[in-house]
């Protein structure tokens, strides 16, 4: 079911809504990509879905997939499925989504237009 984003962020600390505007900006700047937001997430598609963010209580859970399990501290958890590893960060504040985490994303970004 799809949902307006501004839904997602109501009640949330206006740090992360900040945050989560500054990953989609940088995020959308590359292309192929959407995003839309379901009953609890915002979904980003390339070719695929690749990445997943949950706006919780007080931090968003940026979730993303790449065919290989990754190595940062970044991560709070890593999932792994039959071919691709969900790799969890968590995010509360813009200052968060620096150099490291965008280079993560953008290996999951590569990972899902090959």
């Amino acid at each position: 079911m799809k949902k307006d984003v501004g839904e997602l962020f109501i009640d949330k600390p206006d740090d992360m809504v900040l945050a989560w505007d500054t990953l989609t900006q940088i995020v959308m700047s590359w292309q192929p990509n959407t995003y839309s937001a379901t009953t609890k997430s915002i979904v980003y598609t390339s070719k695929k879905a690749w990445l997943i963010i949950k706006p919780m209580k007080s931090e968003l859970d940026v979730k993303f997939y790449h065919q290989d399990k990754l190595t940062s501290d970044r991560f709070k958890k890593q999932v792994s499925y039959p071919n691709k590893v969900a790799h969890h960060i968590r995010i509360s504040h813009e200052d968060q989504v620096d150099q490291e985490v965008i280079e993560l994303l953008k290996q999951g970004f590569e990972n899902s237009v090959e």
